[in-house]
């Protein structure tokens, strides 16, 4: 019985070991430099120079995501910046699975970053104004002046609306109305006739 059991042990131990070597001879080291890297996508290519001490030529590419790299921040790789890394091969080729920078301290990193809005541009969008004075450094509920006669939104005029303007092309479908547009089929005219008609009966 306490045969059997140390037996089971030893063979456990035995396969489990074999596993671990198995992994551990799949992990490879490698030196090379960036190929490119997507700081958006936070993705890209390392040149593989050397393999595990040994040159190559030519040279392999390298799978790399920006959670491998080794370093503070906001990670990212510039390309040409040299680093060294671990890697594996798996079904959809070499893959990185630790990238640090030469004798293994934290990468470089690009200086560039992502684009976004900025806080004006998110602010104060593209045909944004308070709708009661015409400002375009606020909105109508923070406006500080007593409410406005209605005026036209094209010219500005208050002796009409923007229905009635006499500076406006005829031929311009009224901006309240290009959303509804935009999103039905642009080949169908129909729901634009009542609304001319209406029109020409005012």
């Amino acid at each position: 019985m306490f045969k059997c059991g140390v037996l089971r042990q030893v063979v456990a131990h035995r396969l489990g070991g074999g596993k671990t070597a198995r992994a551990e001879a799949q992990v490879q080291h490698g030196t090379g430099h960036c190929k490119w890297f997507n700081v958006r996508m936070g993705f890209g290519f390392i040149s593989m120079t050397s393999r595990g001490g040994r040159a190559l030529d030519p040279p392999q590419d390298v799978f790399v995501h920006q959670s491998k790299l080794f370093m503070e921040g906001f990670r990212s790789l510039k390309e040409g910046e040299p680093v060294e890394f671990t890697f594996k091969k798996s079904a959809k080729g070499l893959e990185s699975l630790r990238v640090t920078g030469p004798g293994g301290g934290p990468c470089a990193g690009s200086e560039r970053r992502p684009k976004g809005k900025t806080v004006l541009q998110k602010r104060k969008p593209k045909g944004d104004r308070c709708y009661n004075c015409g400002g375009l450094d606020h909105h109508a509920k923070e406006c500080n002046l007593p409410p406005q006669p209605k005026k036209c939104h094209y010219c500005l005029s208050i002796t009409h609306m923007v229905a009635h303007c006499p500076h406006k092309s005829p031929a311009s479908p009224p901006s309240g109305s290009q959303g509804r547009h935009d999103s039905g089929s642009p080949e169908d005219p129909a729901p634009r006739g009542p609304s001319v008609q209406k029109r020409k009966k005012t």
